[in-house]
């Protein structure tokens, strides 16, 4: 299993961490007495570059194409409001929702959201738009495939921030596609729950990609 595989991957001297890592993380290691430069002494040299991998079908290189490749991707996201209720109130407070920046073959790097004003975020968001979004690669295989955490900063985060605001009529047909063909099951939710679409208007990018 790949939980078994781990940690002879981390320990063989052209493995995963050696692959991965640059010489200083052996040096800190040995100082340290712990991890595999403690542990194998004899191990040669760490190669000059860093992170190696490479995504598979990860849209245009360089920063802005990691950019719009995890908005496009990513299903769901984790948005930060700040909370306009109760004892938590001007806190702040977080929640995964949904989300779809268009149907797959029409991608606008711009995401959708199928939200109830039952839905504590969204009671925030009438309050007080401003948000930020954050798209882990978690979401994708490449971390997985790579025997790779979720956490490590070899798996990029994309944090969104700008306006969270109701999508106007004429681009209501457009959310429902996008939101529909990428999470067809949102059809069936109970429509007691006043469902409507809201988007960012992105303002601020920040790309954590190693």
């Amino acid at each position: 299993s790949t939980e078994e595989a781990l940690p002879a991957l981390l320990e063989e001297a052209g493995g995963l961490w050696k692959q991965s890592f640059p010489a200083s993380a052996y040096r800190e290691d040995a100082a340290l007495g712990s991890g595999p430069a403690a542990r194998r002494p004899g191990q040669g040299a760490a190669p000059s570059r860093m992170f190696s991998y490479r995504r598979e079908g990860g849209g245009a290189p360089g920063r802005a194409g990691t950019a719009r490749f995890l908005a496009q991707h990513n299903t769901w996201g984790f948005v930060a409001t700040r909370a306009a209720r109760g004892k938590i109130q001007g806190m702040p407070y977080g929640n995964c929702l949904l989300l779809s920046d268009g149907p797959i073959n029409n991608s606008t790097g711009i995401p959708f959201f199928y939200v109830t004003p039952k839905d504590n975020t969204v009671t925030d968001l009438l309050r007080n738009p401003m948000a930020s979004l954050t798209l882990p690669e978690a979401d994708g295989n490449f971390c997985r495939k790579n025997v790779i955490d979720p956490e490590d900063a070899r798996c990029a985060r994309l944090t969104l921030t700008g306006q969270m605001v109701t999508v106007p009529p004429e681009e209501v047909e457009f959310a429902k596609q996008a939101m529909f063909s990428r999470h067809p099951v949102v059809r069936k939710w109970p429509r007691s729950y006043e469902w409507f679409f809201m988007k960012m208007n992105i303002e601020h990018i920040w790309l954590q990609s190693w």
